[in-house]
């Protein structure tokens, strides 16, 4: 798609700085010269699970960027989505009320999931674990609480097992031994590392160590057990090398593979337990249907839903974006039935594309062949995550808790109904979010619902809230 607004190129590489206040500025100023360029510009897509540099994002953009480059992509609506963290959440929630976009803050974690425990499912190369998550996060959790304890928990359980995977793999690889604290943490703001800052590092630190080319080339062909000469042809193409380090050094069969234990990761029960502890949204995430867990999609959601997942995540450019067409028909298949599923399930799908990866776009084609008889799913499993966060944070109603649950009980497609209806309202901006904390919680959801009755966001209840608060009686 072409850019949408005026070429802002020059001062964007300032939103990825690791000074919050820069980030916030120059945010403002572009916010500030771009008001009302897309008013005519149709949103029919939506990148719901996006990383940041607080994890790890391919091309190093923040929560800004990313938020911004949504914006200009004219999305329907955005989600934020960070490994083991929250450190972005503020920063991208109050971007989308500046920039007038639905946003949502999402959190990704793996987990052992007992049940299927050998089985493989959607974590390549280690079985029994599962990637879940938490969707709708509308306020930063309290380090002081126990949610915020438990938080704190699953950054520090990554960094074990970051530095478990560093030690075992400079064992084998003396030349290019890492430092972790010193080569790797600084490639983060905020000092969360993921298993692609350190492959990263590995090539970082070998091409400091080995700086002649002939050098480099021969370190790596003796580690990937290729030929210089293949690794020179691979160096061309900075993704396809990095992939192939990351597998010889980090995955099943590398240097520094050891098969994952239920105590290097979360329980899949405790995780959801803490995200409905945190009034957002237990979720399921689904691979591609190959693998012998996802083999059996209705088995494996009703297992989680059980547990207390209640959407599911999809990264559709896995199951289409496939050179290799029987492949790509069997995992098209596969996306279909899933969808199918999750639908009869009354399961919202939240979609997106990561980002975590050189060369995934940044949000899917929805218009598209292969994705265009699952557009309306996608869309309005979007407007449930915005739905519950506005309702969530303004209030006091989220998706999972109790009084969403004594409103409609067993009836979750009438809830669905709801919170998409709420998704479907016009962005809240900085203007509407001051009338909504206002109100206050109860007022608050009074004119949500009255809001939802007419389709945009209401006058009349307004002026009723200020007579109101004059101490005349409400009608």
């Amino acid at each position: 798609m072409e850019r949408v607004i005026a070429d802002f190129s020059s001062i964007e590489t300032e939103l990825d700085s690791f000074d919050a206040e820069k980030r916030r500025a120059v945010l403002t100023r572009l916010a500030r010269t771009a008001t009302g360029a897309l008013a005519t510009v149709p949103a029919a897509n939506v990148n719901m699970h996006m990383h940041s540099f607080f994890s790890y994002n391919a091309a190093g953009h923040s929560p800004s960027h990313l938020a911004w480059q949504a914006f200009d992509s004219a999305l329907y609506a955005a989600g934020l989505c960070d490994f083991d963290v929250l450190d972005g959440l503020s920063e991208f929630l109050a971007a989308g009320l500046l920039l007038r976009l639905r946003a949502t803050v999402n959190l990704e974690t793996r987990a052992y999931l007992k049940e299927f425990a050998g089985l493989e499912i959607n974590s390549p190369g280690e079985p029994g674990v599962t990637y879940l998550m938490g969707a709708g996060f509308c306020r930063p959790v309290d380090p002081d609480t126990r949610e915020g304890q438990t938080l704190s928990s699953f950054k520090e359980q990554a960094a074990l097992r970051n530095k478990a995977l560093v030690a075992r793999i400079n064992a084998q690889l003396e030349a290019g031994a890492l430092d972790y604290e010193a080569d790797v943490l600084p490639l983060t703001p905020a000092g969360y590392a993921t298993e692609r800052h350190i492959v990263k590092a590995y090539i970082r630190k070998t091409s400091a160590v080995q700086a002649k080319p002939k050098a480099f080339e021969s370190f790596w062909a003796q580690t990937l057990k290729s030929k210089p000469a293949e690794v020179e042809a691979l160096q061309k193409d900075p993704v396809a090398f990095e992939e192939k380090v990351r597998a010889r050094l980090v995955k099943q069969g590398g240097l520094g593979y050891e098969e994952p234990t239920p105590a290097a990761f979360p329980k899949a029960d405790d995780f959801m337990a803490w995200v409905k502890s945190c009034r957002a949204i237990p979720m399921a995430t689904w691979l591609d249907g190959t693998s012998k867990g996802e083999s059996d999609g209705r088995k494996m959601l009703e297992c989680l839903q059980a547990k207390g997942a209640a959407a599911l995540n999809i990264i559709p450019d896995r199951n289409w974006n496939i050179e290799d067409s029987k492949i790509r028909a069997l995992k098209l298949r596969k996306l279909g039935d899933i969808v199918g599923i999750a639908r009869e399930m009354q399961m919202p799908l939240s979609i997106g594309t990561e980002m975590n990866k050189d060369g995934q776009p940044p949000f899917d084609d929805l218009s598209g062949e292969a994705l265009r008889p699952y557009a309306p799913a996608f869309l309005d499993g979007a407007r449930v995550l915005v739905g519950h966060g506005w309702l969530s944070r303004y209030a006091d109603f989220p998706y999972t808790g109790e009084a969403a649950a004594a409103e409609f009980g067993r009836d979750l497609a009438a809830k669905n109904a709801f919170f998409a209806a709420t998704g479907k309202l016009p962005p809240v901006d900085q203007r509407v979010a001051k009338r909504l904390e206002d109100l206050g919680p109860e007022r608050a959801l009074g004119y949500i619902r009255e809001s939802v009755r007419v389709g945009r966001w209401a006058t009349r209840y307004r002026r009723q809230a200020a007579d109101a608060n004059a101490g005349n009686q409400e009608t």
